[in-house]
């Protein structure tokens, strides 16, 4: 799995893991990947045009003038010390899915092999990331929901959001500014813990 140091080079060994960022339409899937990507991501973004007039739902998106088509790529290197493994680097490739209905059938490729998944949530269209929920549910999937904090949208009480989606206790909800690294590293940071505690207990410490 992990060694605190590779026995030829002497140098810390990582492992890899994926991570999906999920929710709706224009939610901030591609800007939470830019906010935390060490690399330059690979965006497969298109500018909306007029056929996907009254297929796609744009209502509170209205300045949005582009849509991911396929995915965006990203990757960032996490410190991890855990009392089995010792200290080890875990480099998460970060995986944005399309928020539109018609790219769904993209999920299952994107989502195999996943360690877990980020849902990205507005208060102002709450039900668009309800899909995503569900699906990391019924799919056994680790996922934790982050509520983007968009510019001029009422702050809700968590436990109105986490009632209003349904959510079992035990997924954490927390907010986030996708806009600023700081803010997505936390909530990925979560994740992680989250992820693995569900596989090997609490005693992750990233």
């Amino acid at each position: 799995m992990a060694y605190d140091t590779c026995p030829d080079t002497g140098t810390r060994m990582a492992v890899a893991v994926k991570v999906v960022i999920a929710g709706g339409f224009g939610v901030g899937k591609t800007t939470l990947v830019g906010a935390l990507s060490e690399i330059k991501v690979l965006r497969t973004e298109e500018v909306m045009s007029v056929a996907g007039q009254g297929i796609d739902h744009l209502t509170g998106t209205e300045p949005k003038t582009t849509t991911t088509v396929a995915m965006d790529f990203g990757r960032i290197t996490l410190p991890v010390e855990r009392a089995e493994f010792g200290k080890y680097d875990v480099q998460v490739m970060l995986f944005g899915t399309p928020g539109q209905d018609r790219f769904w059938f993209m999920w299952d490729d994107l989502t195999r092999g996943a360690l877990g998944a980020i849902v990205l949530a507005d208060t102002r269209r709450l039900k668009d990331c309800f899909p995503a929920v569900e699906y990391f549910e019924e799919g056994n999937i680790p996922f934790l929901v982050a509520v983007n904090r968009f510019d001029g949208a009422e702050a809700y009480p968590e436990a109105e959001v986490q009632q209003a989606l349904g959510l079992n206790p035990t997924v954490p909800l927390l907010a986030c500014d996708a806009r600023r690294t700081d803010s997505a590293r936390h909530v990925l940071i979560k994740l992680v813990e989250h992820a693995y505690e569900q596989a090997w207990g609490r005693d992750t410490d990233v």
